[in-house]
């Protein structure tokens, strides 16, 4: 009996390790967007391979693709447990809590992922998002420095590498970063407006004046806009921008209220 059940055993092992998955075919399930049938490869390759980081960090990644954030970072924790020094898990945490807008809670774990692989692209970008919704503008401008080093062709560093600068009152750099931006993504409306706003500090009116009347053709419900491109027109000795900024205070801007005094006494 002892011997027959020895033998079930073992045939059920060889089947375990016959059914299991290789690495090549779960990776081309995740990239297909098979995400399931991808966990359920992976489960039954970690039954004998328990400890495989790789898998379990794919598994980690279609848990997040399916919406499943607890079970990812179940397994980005369970990554970190194996080994401390794997970057992708603790980026894949901040991550996580950084698309919940726990920017707070993403912080720490971004940071470690900086940290142990700085010359990750996507950490170091991510790393520089974060910084800039927990108002630290100058470690967010240097890690976009970074980022855009590594890769200067993405269009999004100089955009936020532009927030960055303006959150620290560097009005000329963040006029340089949104129009770098604008080259690559000439119809980005939010990009326009806030070069616009830059460029009415440092006193282009004419420039700026063209980022609002964009804006406003694409969207001429943006009471900011408006009110701004008012007091570009009031600034250039245009009655009409008085009209402008009245307008955009009765419709809600406590910016456009706050300058009605000085543009329209």
């Amino acid at each position: 009996m002892k011997r027959f059940h020895h033998i079930l055993t073992g045939l059920a092992i060889l089947l375990l390790i016959s059914c299991s998955a290789d690495p090549a075919e779960i990776e081309a399930l995740y990239q297909s967007g098979q995400y399931e049938r991808a966990i359920e490869a992976i489960n039954r390759r970690l039954f004998l391979h328990v400890n495989e980081i790789k898998s379990i960090h794919i598994r980690a990644r279609c848990y997040e693709e399916l919406g499943k954030t607890k079970e990812a970072i179940a397994d980005y924790e369970t990554i970190i447990s194996i080994d401390p020094a794997y970057a992708q898990a603790h980026a894949g945490i901040g991550k996580i809590l950084f698309e919940k807008e726990y920017y707070r809670q993403a912080e720490l774990p971004i940071l470690k992922a900086s940290s142990l692989d700085p010359e990750d692209f996507e950490i170091l970008y991510l790393a520089g998002r974060s910084q800039l919704m927990v108002k630290n503008w100058e470690r967010a401008e240097n890690f976009l420095k970074l980022a855009q080093t590594m890769n200067p062709d993405f269009a999004e560093t100089y955009y936020y590498m532009g927030m960055a600068r303006a959150g620290r009152g560097d009005i000329y750099g963040a006029a340089a970063s949104f129009n770098t931006y604008l080259k690559k993504e000439p119809d980005n409306i939010t990009a326009r407006y806030n070069r616009g706003f830059a460029l009415l500090k440092i006193g282009y009116l004419s420039w700026a004046l063209e980022d609002f009347d964009f804006v406003l053709k694409n969207r001429p419900d943006h009471i900011e806009a408006l009110g701004k491109k008012g007091i570009c027109m009031a600034r250039m000795g245009n009655p009409e921008g008085c009209q402008l900024i009245k307008e955009a205070a009765d419709k809600g801007s406590d910016y456009a209220l706050n300058k009605m005094e000085e543009y329209c006494s």
